[in-house]
């Protein structure tokens, strides 16, 4: 067993992104005995985001790291959300204890960017972080990768990692084009943090319009909150580096919509955090080349609406570790051998959101109010919660050896 760890201690991975995905996979690196170097193309960590979730197996991945207390400390603690109509009058409540804390409003709900910066304290002193940098070449030789940076550097590694989301550069440069491979589900949204002008506290208000809507949650103990847009559109040519361009197309689907909209759209600017993207998938048909693999969205998006793309990347971060520990040339096809049924069950999950999250009519609207406040109703209930259960817990998590650093 001695030689064995040695041999991870002199093994050298690469990973591309410091969001979640990437710091995960880290810290079940190091703990492995691996030599771990992170780069992320930001300057420095980004606060806030969208508020993501811990569901089903990730739950208890996060309870084996050990960081299930501090995660839930971070957490926005959201006791459930009340939606509106554009007069403000209440037409359905949804609580976090609803289908046993997996459900809409999740028991462990998180914004991005805590959960970030709980994942790179767990794992700086172990981990080397390169911050304000990016791959931009891959050379796969006999001895390794080949990596070629922004900043003009290269190095040599023995494995590469793409952990660098929905429009990954690491998947670009080893798998081709982006358009290959994401698959735009009709919907966009839009997040960033706002003053807590309702005094929202532990709860969040949503207002759906005919085929977009807004909404407003408190966090950070009611201090500030987070506002969302969404809406649905066809897919549109836009960069996606283009922040001001992005807030235009939020401001033009946005127009004309009533609650507390236009507020929000006027605090959009003085926002010290903004986030917008498509709702897709990525679909692929191998999540490694060589000793390139990829994981998270930049690997299996479930898109926003699935509500699985932090549990993906948590237990995906789990199994790929554990799989390379057990043995580095058949670690990134075991990882995808293990994930694969559990991906696509929640991608499944995604495409079966994406086509009723937005209501098409009046009268659509009215229903989906109606069947909200049925589906709380007991036998409902137990049977929405049976059916999310599935997909959630839809993985059995190997028992991987003990990391050697915790012996």
């Amino acid at each position: 067993m001695r030689g064995t760890f040695q041999a991870m201690a002199d093994t050298k991975i690469l990973i591309s992104g410091a969001s979640v995905a990437g710091p995960a996979l880290a810290f079940w690196l190091t703990r492995y005995g691996f030599q771990v170097t992170v780069v992320e193309r930001a300057p420095s960590l980004r606060p806030g985001g969208q508020a993501v979730d811990l569901r089903g197996a990730a739950k208890e991945v996060a309870r084996r790291m050990g960081l299930d207390e501090r995660i839930r400390a971070a957490c926005t603690d959201t006791k459930g959300e009340t939606l509106v109509d554009r007069k403000n009058r209440t037409k359905a409540t949804i609580r976090a204890d609803d289908f046993d804390g997996d459900g809409v409003v999740a028991e462990i709900e998180i914004l991005r960017g805590d959960l970030t910066e709980v994942l790179y304290e767990a794992t700086r002193e172990r981990t080397e972080y390169v911050f304000g940098d990016r791959i931009t070449a891959l050379d796969e030789r006999a001895d390794g990768v080949g990596v070629t940076f922004a900043s003009g550097s290269r190095a040599t590694f023995d494995l590469v990692i793409g952990a660098d989301g929905l429009h990954s550069g690491v998947r670009a440069l080893a798998f081709g084009e982006e358009s290959r491979f994401v698959r735009h589900l009709g919907s966009y949204l839009a997040f960033f943090t706002v003053p807590n002008r309702l005094g929202l506290r532990n709860w969040a208000v949503g207002y759906d319009d005919v085929g977009r809507s807004a909404g407003i949650r408190g966090i950070r103990d009611g201090d500030e909150a987070m506002a969302y847009f969404g809406f649905a559109s066809p897919e549109i040519d836009y960069d996606y580096r283009d922040v001001e361009a992005q807030k235009a197309l939020v401001r033009r689907f946005a127009a004309g919509m009533e609650w507390e909209a236009p507020w929000l759209l006027d605090r959009m600017d003085e926002a010290p955090d903004f986030y917008f993207d498509s709702c897709a998938q990525v679909i692929m048909e191998s999540w490694s080349r060589g000793r390139v693999g990829l994981l998270g969205d930049a690997a299996f998006c479930p898109s926003p609406l699935s509500g699985q793309g932090t549990s993906l990347a948590f237990v995906g971060a789990y199994v790929l570790a554990g799989e390379l520990a057990a043995g580095l040339d058949t670690g990134l096809k075991r990882y995808e051998a293990v994930m694969r049924e559990f991906v696509e069950k929640t991608q499944e999950m995604g495409r079966e959101n994406a086509e009723s999250i937005f209501a098409k009519s009046r009268t659509a609207l009215r229903m989906r109010y109606l069947a909200m406040r049925v589906m709380r109703l007991k036998p409902f209930a137990a049977l929405a919660s049976r059916k999310m259960r599935d997909v959630v817990n839809g993985i059995d998590l190997p028992d991987y050896p003990r990391p050697h650093s915790e012996d």
